[in-house]
């Protein structure tokens, strides 16, 4: 039996829809170039993943090390690139001293050359600290509008959508609050001049791990249904699902639907899905660290998640609507 065999009970759950089970893909990168035969050649580069960095010894220095390696490759062959954080990127409260100490010692790390190209996303965790005042302020202008956190930006034939799902679950926050979000969103999206166009925040829409599905956020996925949103990424649950595409209400829609990764495997400890399903899950993996690798080209799109260990998992896939 070969290793990749050998890995698959162990490491991966794996179905399609909720009782029917596909084959996982393993496709080892040349370690000079990391999952390079993913890419479309010269399309831009997105990578990241949430649930980052503690001071526990956890896996955000290896996560670190396969964003700077990917940076340094793309750098080389001059592709265009950027990197996404999906919140909570200091545990355990979001502190000063955590995003210094935690994150500022792994994805923060001059070293690692990752910090000038962070887009980041605010999660639960910041929200311990008053109105997640330590992440605006470690990233600053990056982070979007301090207290507000919502923004966007381009990235080649790509617009790309910055969320703070805190807006929508945290009570410290008003109805006027989460109108504005959305009132800001629908212009966003009636304004962007990019064919194509993705979305990113912390709490998922659609889940089957620890935390679960959360229909707050489908008003807000009726608005990127409504403009014709190509992908969404979240994080929160501390594992690596991806979902076929589906409408606001979770029904399978190849025409129009919204694909879903969810990639909390940035670093802090990981949990499992518990043998559980939901509908429209096509791809789980559970207990492994590991960053989510997106291609952008014209028209279409590419993912990859990379593990720690230098396995590719899931390569996928899309067209723009």
């Amino acid at each position: 039996m070969s290793r990749a065999n050998r890995l698959i009970p162990l490491f991966a759950i794996v179905m399609i829809g909720d009782a029917c089970p596909a084959k996982v893909q393993i496709t080892p990168p040349p370690a000079s170039a990391p999952a390079q035969e993913v890419k479309i050649s010269g399309a831009s580069v997105l990578i990241g993943v949430g649930d980052i960095a503690g001071c526990s010894g956890g896996g955000d220095d290896k996560t670190a090390t396969i964003v700077d390696s990917v940076l340094k490759a793309d750098s080389v062959a001059k592709v265009s690139d950027a990197v996404f954080t999906l919140g909570d990127n200091a545990y355990m409260e979001g502190t000063t001293k955590q995003f210094l100490n935690c994150f500022g010692s792994t994805w923060g790390n001059p070293k690692w050359g990752i910090m000038k190209k962070i887009h980041p996303a605010p999660g639960n965790h910041e929200y311990l600290s008053k109105a997640a005042s330590p992440y605006y302020a470690y990233f600053g202008a990056n982070a979007g509008v301090a207290g507000a956190g919502y923004y966007s930006y381009d990235l080649g034939a790509w617009h790309i959508i910055v969320l703070n799902s805190e807006i929508v679950v945290l009570t410290e926050f008003s109805d006027r609050d989460r109108k504005a979000q959305e009132d800001w969103l629908k212009k966003d999206l009636k304004d962007k001049a990019k064919p194509c166009t993705l979305a990113y925040w912390h709490e998922p829409r659609f889940s089957s791990g620890w935390h679960g599905s959360d229909a707050r956020f489908q008003p807000i996925w009726q608005i990127m249904y409504d403009a014709n949103v190509d992908l969404i990424l979240s994080g929160h649950d501390h594992d690596y699902e991806r979902f076929l595409p589906q409408t606001p209400a979770g029904v399978l829609d190849t025409l129009r639907g919204i694909p879903e990764i969810v990639a909390g495997t940035g670093g802090e400890d990981l949990r499992g899905f518990g043998g559980r399903a939901i509908k429209n899950s096509v791809y789980r993996l559970e207990g492994r660290y590991g960053v989510l690798l997106l291609t952008l080209g014209g028209g279409e799109y590419r993912s990859v998640w990379l593990e720690t260990d230098g396995r590719v998992w899931d390569p996928s896939g899309g067209k723009c609507h």
